[in-house]
């Protein structure tokens, strides 16, 4: 069963009224017209909708609970998908998964967030925040693809790094800059894809690649509009605020340069229609991991490096 955002509002009476006709037809009165003429009325209402979302507006789609996450981008892309688990340190993490498979017949490391779409899936991965193993769990996944030549694909979904009393003991800090630092130093090309939130270090830890490329929709910040409204104005409540001022779309990472390339979302978000999304998605990792077929390993790395120092040099 679809669910509607609240500004959604005016699609979900329009639907709300074709499903009412449609169950009208089904006993026998011939409304086609009427059901056709009030599906394009909706369909335009959306494209108007989402041709004009404000920052928070696209931070709720961002986030949206159908949106699809890393299963399944993984079910839909990667075939003979090896998952990994466990950093060989503490323990296995839950929020951040990853492994092997292959990638239009190409091995590759997949590694991200998994948020759940249910109660229990979604305690099961910790809402897709990640403790300090699941960071060194990616080290760890980053080194083995290291080693044997295998290209790297992050899919980033999180709100940011857990933040509780055991990960900070357990060094969150420090496992969230190895993982970072694993990103700049791999010899194979990484590519990153924002399919939903990327928040803070949670984020930067696995999106450090040649390649950051962001969905539509989805939202990329050092710090959620959350967290900006309590500390810039001790109030939570502010977040809508914070979000509309904060730069943290899509639109605005390509502009100021911290990702190459946009990918469109069907009208109404991808979570209106995920096959399709996930589709676009493989043209676009195919086409990302293509650019760097060829080059050797020191100059994948200078070639990460120095986006990265443009990046600086442009945003200083």
């Amino acid at each position: 069963m679809r669910s509607y955002l609240d500004f959604e509002k005016p699609v979900a009476e329009l639907d709300s009224k074709v499903d009412e006709l449609r169950a009208l037809a089904a006993s026998g009165t011939d409304i086609s017209e009427e059901v056709a003429r009030i599906e394009e009325k909706a369909a335009q209402a959306l494209t108007e909708l989402y041709a004009n979302l404000t920052p928070w507006q696209k931070t709720l789609v961002a986030r949206h609970p159908q949106r699809p996450h890393f299963t399944d981008f993984v079910g839909g892309l990667i075939t003979d998908f090896t998952p990994l688990a466990g950093d060989r340190k503490f323990g296995e993490d839950q929020a951040l998964m990853g492994g092997f498979g292959r990638f239009r017949g190409e091995s590759i490391c997949v590694m991200g967030q998994e948020k759940g779409n249910s109660t229990d899936s979604r305690i099961k991965h910790n809402f897709g925040m990640a403790r300090p193993e699941g960071y060194r769990k990616a080290v760890r996944l980053m080194e083995l693809a290291d080693r044997f030549g295998i290209p790297v694909l992050s899919l980033v979904d999180s709100a940011g790094a857990y933040p509780g009393i055991g990960a900070e003991e357990r060094g969150q800090a420090e496992a969230i800059a190895r993982s970072t630092d694993a990103c700049l130093s791999l010899g194979v090309p990484n590519v990153a894809i924002v399919t939903g939130e990327g928040m803070s270090g949670g984020a930067i830890a696995i999106t450090t690649a040649n390649r950051v490329l962001m969905l539509e929709h989805a939202i990329y910040s050092v710090i959620s509009p959350e967290a900006a409204s309590s500390i810039l104005w001790r109030d939570g409540t502010k977040a809508q605020e914070a979000a509309n001022n904060m730069k943290i779309t899509a639109q605005d990472m390509l502009r100021f340069g911290v990702i190459d390339r946009i990918l469109k979302e069907p009208v109404g978000g991808a979570h209106r229609d995920p096959a399709a999304m996930i589709a676009a998605t493989g043209e676009a990792i195919d086409q990302a991991f293509n650019e760097m077929r060829g080059l050797d390993a020191e100059a994948i790395r200078k070639q990460r490096r120095q986006k990265f120092l443009d990046i600086g040099r442009k945003l200083g």
